[in-house]
């Protein structure tokens, strides 16, 4: 459990998996495409050497250059590492060819040097927080940094480290190149409707259901709270006064286990989606000081500042989580069964109900009423609705109320609900007045990769590129063989 809150035709949104690629869906619609590194040349280098140890006895080998986009290189061996990741991470690869990879590669290359170009500045401070997550997740995953390194078939994690933060620099950099190419893209409602004139064939849009939802929590006991803060008094008190270890606490006692097993390391700024609370106490303390237990949402914690390093902190930290007792649990579970009887027996209407009993803040408001996440409207399509969601609702009609269901918090607590479909639109072909909000997204997303499609025909022309060897044969959508 972190402490985050939780949220062309072929335009590349790079997600950094491990040390190699993964596929991702541009702006959540377009088609998947892969990110990898590289290594940033001068426009006329054509092979670097390669030395590999493979028990000693490997020989110098040359890996020959795909492509040069700008001021990138894409090695042939970048193209194999893609195959290989993408069949670690349990995608196929049957139909997918070196021309595909080789040109989702160089529109990630021109991305990424056109937001030099452009003067996009990404600080090595913020980069450093995001490969320490990185590493943190890798150590989780692993066991150790020395699997890791065994793995990656790096000598050092210094050496790891640093290809770590390429990789990521390089994905921000074509992130943010993406975004400022689109980002004062609108549409405006004749242009919805213009568009949706134009459609040959009007698209399908699957059942959808409009859902409200009520959740009751168990109560922690107060005295279970405070359980919890004497004890990181203790660690507190045992660290200052008798010099323990604050990492070895953590290693051993700490319930957050994104950190946990690396001591509670995390490097923080103050741009970093952590809760208010947590970075607020961060930002308060001096370097080696420990702060007073707090409460956030996931629990109660102490924080120890390792070093500062102007708006960058280094820490660890200790979360301590408090059990609800079997009694409080049985408490819940009976007060929403008394909610459920007297809603379906109609004596309790449904959304006053949510008002008045509901523990989710983000629905009770609106008596219980759900947003769906991809869409900012109240309209889930079942097809696509969250797996869990859906076995939920499947069964359930309009205006019926589901039977009392468990699940557990982002802290493993128990919690009960129940849900109500409000509204439930059967399958239909797209209208203009019903659909218009996915209307407008489809519209909206079309222009926005015409312009992705025209601004890269437009670097193209203005890049240096070179394609190598077989590569230059492929058939490729852009122009990246210039004649």
């Amino acid at each position: 459990m972190q402490l985050r809150i939780m949220n062309l035709k072929s335009s590349i949104k790079p997600v950094l998996a491990g040390l190699g690629v993964i596929l991702s869906s541009t702006l959540s619609y377009g088609q998947e495409v892969i990110v990898t590194d590289s290594t940033s040349i001068q426009p006329d280098a054509e092979v670097r050497q390669v030395e590999e140890s493979k028990q000693g006895t490997q020989r110098k080998k040359v890996d020959g250059i795909a492509a040069v986009i700008g001021q990138y290189i894409i090695l042939e061996s970048d193209i194999d590492l893609m195959y290989k990741d993408m069949q670690s991470q349990g995608m196929s690869t049957s139909e997918v060819t070196d021309c595909n990879l080789a040109g989702s590669l160089m529109e990630n290359k021109l991305y990424a040097h056109h937001a030099i170009q452009d003067s996009i500045i990404i600080s090595d401070a913020q980069i450093n927080g995001i490969v320490d997550q990185r590493l943190q997740g890798l150590v989780q995953q692993a066991g150790s940094m020395e699997k890791i390194l065994e793995f990656y078939n790096k000598e050092s994690e210094a050496e790891l480290r640093q290809e770590i933060f390429d990789l990521t620099k390089q994905s921000q950099l074509t992130q943010r190149m993406q975004q400022k190419i689109i980002e004062e893209i609108e549409i405006t409602p004749e242009e919805v409707r213009q568009y949706y004139n134009k459609m040959e064939e009007k698209p399908m849009f699957g059942t959808e259901v409009e859902l409200s939802q009520i959740v009751i929590e168990p109560e922690i006991p107060e005295s279970e709270k405070q359980k919890i803060i004497d004890r990181l008094n203790e660690f507190k008190a045992d660290i200052e006064e008798n010099g323990a270890s604050f990492s070895t606490k953590a290693v051993l006692y700490s319930q957050d286990p994104g950190t946990a097993s690396d001591g509670g390391r995390i490097t923080l700024t103050r741009k970093d989606p952590f809760v208010k609370e947590f970075k607020d106490v961060a930002f308060s303390l001096q370097e080696g000081e420990i702060s007073e237990p707090f409460e956030s949402e996931f629990g109660y914690h102490i924080i120890q500042i390792d070093k500062i390093r102007g708006q960058t902190v280094d820490l660890r930290h200790i979360l301590l989580i408090p059990d609800v007792t079997n009694a409080s649990v049985e408490k819940a579970k009976k007060e929403i069964d008394t909610i459920r009887k007297k809603i379906v027996n109609g004596d309790l209407e449904f959304a006053a109900a949510a008002r008045e009993a509901s523990d989710e803040e983000e629905t009770k408001n609106e008596g219980g009423k759900l947003i769906n996440p991809r869409t900012g409207d109240t309209r889930f399509e079942l097809t696509k609705i969250d797996p869990e969601l859906f076995k939920q609702v499947e069964g359930l009609e309009e205006g019926e109320v589901s039977l009392v269901l468990s699940q557990k918090d982002r802290t493993g607590r128990p919690q009960f609900k129940i849900i109500k479909v409000t509204k439930k639109i059967p399958e239909h072909e797209a209208d203009y007045a019903t659909d218009y909000q996915k209307i407008k997204e489809l519209a909206l997303r079309d222009k926005q990769l015409d312009a992705i499609a025209e601004w890269q025909k437009e670097k193209i022309n203005d890049t240096y590129i070179k394609v190598n060897g077989k590569y230059r044969d492929c058939d490729y959508t852009s122009d990246w063989v210039k004649n």
